[in-house]
């Protein structure tokens, strides 16, 4: 009877716990979006919200859908960022040797909207977007790779494929709504292949800063001074 009596209740136990991995399998993918939404607010101080989360347990693949950055009342609210996708495909072995290496990256930037505030402050200076002066030839893309390592205990070793696509900025003036601007930029799967510094997408930035046309000529309004720095930052990021 005693050995009746355990066997019963260890199958019990055992379907038990079969029941509870199978429904953590399952919720895995929506626990995982939580905590990516609560870092992305702890690191960028923006309520975020994702629509799908995934991480491959069988493939090394992490799928993101319908990520949106907004905005902080200060600044109207509204999306800041639209990314209907991040895809990627990486590298188990390299990241088992503490090595970043992704085979795939595909990422879409639907909409990024720049707004100034009734106090004449922007978002992006809200977010702390500032560059430094250009430094010597490849010493920024250096530079960007040690802050990398440092923050995350990671070497960087490039990316097979990335795949951009870039779709539209908007300019919102809170202080005068008539100088409201929407710019398409039109970027659709641009492929660029073995990036393994921020050098390598100098041909990106190049593109996306023709196609913003004046796009940020209202953020360099004489007496803006910090609008206009994260702008003049922004620009030399495009490569105007």
């Amino acid at each position: 009877m005693v050995i009746k009596f355990i066997f019963k209740w260890g199958l019990r136990l055992g379907l038990a716990a079969v029941t509870l991995a199978v429904v953590f399998v399952l919720s895995l993918d929506s626990i995982l979006r939580v905590v990516v939404e609560h870092n992305f607010r702890k690191q960028t101080r923006m309520r975020a919200a994702i629509g799908r989360f995934h991480l491959g347990l069988t493939q090394p693949v992490i799928e993101i859908k319908q990520l949106q950055l907004f905005n902080s009342p200060a600044f109207g609210g509204t999306p800041f960022l639209i990314i209907p996708e991040i895809y990627v495909e990486y590298d188990r072995a390299a990241l088992a040797r503490n090595e970043i290496h992704l085979n795939l990256l595909r990422f879409n930037l639907g909409e990024l909207e720049v707004v100034k505030s009734l106090d004449g402050q922007t978002n992006l200076l809200a977010l702390g977007v500032r560059l430094p002066a250009r430094p010597a030839v490849g010493a920024g893309a250096n530079q960007a790779l040690a802050d990398f390592k440092r923050q995350t205990g990671l070497d960087f070793k490039g990316i097979d494929c990335l795949q951009v696509s870039v779709g539209s900025f908007k300019y919102v003036d809170l202080q005068n709504r008539k100088n409201d601007q929407e710019q398409k930029i039109g970027v659709e799967n641009l492929v660029i292949t073995n990036v393994v510094s921020s050098a390598d997408l100098a041909g990106l930035g190049l593109l996306v800063g023709l196609r913003s046309g004046d796009f940020f000529k209202p953020l360099l309004a004489p007496g803006d001074a910090g609008a206009g720095a994260a702008a003049q930052d922004l620009m030399k990021l495009l490569g105007r």
